[in-house]
């Protein structure tokens, strides 16, 4: 079945790596990094490291990275897609941050412990539960002391929340605006828009363009295309569910108080958005009386 988007989805393997993670196209790499590191560490080129990575010893955990390189200056970027929550997520953060930190102890007793700025950066195709109430879509995290201050400002986690970002094409004011618009919604566009009319743009439109693709490479993506969607597909009842679950727990308690409070069927009915038959049923299933 062809594909019906023009453009393929950033939010893919497949679709991350065509536009952020080959030589090519490290231009686009760098021009969206360099929205969200401070100054003093903006980056001119930067080169490519290997995506794998692994401890001392042969049976130590290995760590694959989406995208791992170094700037010209030595700070040290690990990038990556995050497509749903998972059980420690901020302990996967610090670990998979650990092995750049590894790599660069250097043998013999002159070293005199010396290391690069690491930035662990991840876009979120979720949100994430430590903020869910914070409406900020950009979050960086640095090791602080008890008043504040910063104790150590070379190793850095950015964390870029997408749901969160809700700017319709004609609200955005910033580059970094734009480039979550094209994050979010590069699959859905079946033109460039005229707001985006940056050289830089341009070109990954042009990288984007489903139909320039050879047959390995569009069988390689609808591959992943179909993995991505199974998996929102999944999360996404999985949320059904638990809201459903939620749903009935807090029907349970309304309809039980109802009962001991010697409200009518109806209002409890009306309380709970369930029918009347519907309340009789939960109160056969529970052995509870009505009075």
């Amino acid at each position: 079945m062809p594909l019906q988007e023009k453009y393929i989805n950033p939010l893919t393997d497949f679709g991350f790596k065509k536009l952020f993670g080959t030589e090519a196209n490290k231009d686009l790499l760098i021009d969206f990094l360099n929205q969200i590191l401070p100054e003093k560490h903006q980056i001119e080129n930067l080169t490519f490291g290997k995506n794998e990575h692994q401890g001392d010893h042969q049976n130590d955990r290995i760590a694959v990275f989406d995208i791992f390189c170094k700037s010209n200056e030595g700070e040290h970027f690990i990038v990556e897609i995050q497509r749903k929550s998972q059980l420690n997520f901020k302990d996967r953060s610090i670990f998979y941050s650990t092995f750049p930190i590894h790599a660069n102890a250097k043998k013999g007793k002159d070293w005199d412990f010396k290391l690069p700025a690491i930035y662990t950066i991840a876009i979120l195709d979720f949100t994430f539960d430590d903020y869910k109430d914070n409406p900020n879509i950009i979050h960086q995290i640095k090791l602080k002391d008890e008043d504040g201050k910063v104790f150590y400002d070379k190793l850095n986690y950015i964390y870029i929340e997408l749901p969160k970002f809700t700017k319709k094409l004609e609200e955005l004011e910033t580059h970094f605006d734009k480039w979550l618009f094209v994050l979010k919604w590069l699959s859905g566009l079946q033109n460039r828009p005229k707001l985006l009319q940056e050289r830089i743009f341009k070109k990954l439109f042009k990288i984007a363009e489903i139909a320039k693709y050879n047959k390995m490479e569009r069988a390689q993506y609808e591959q992943n295309l179909k993995q991505y969607r199974d998996l929102n597909n999944v999360v996404t009842y999985a949320e059904q569910k638990g809201m459903e679950k939620e749903r009935a727990e807090k029907n349970l308690v309304i309809i039980k108080t109802g009962l001991e409070e010697n409200l009518s069927l109806d209002l409890i009915a009306k309380l709970t958005n369930l029918s009347i038959d519907e309340v009789k049923q939960i109160i056969a299933e529970q052995g509870w009386e009505i009075s």
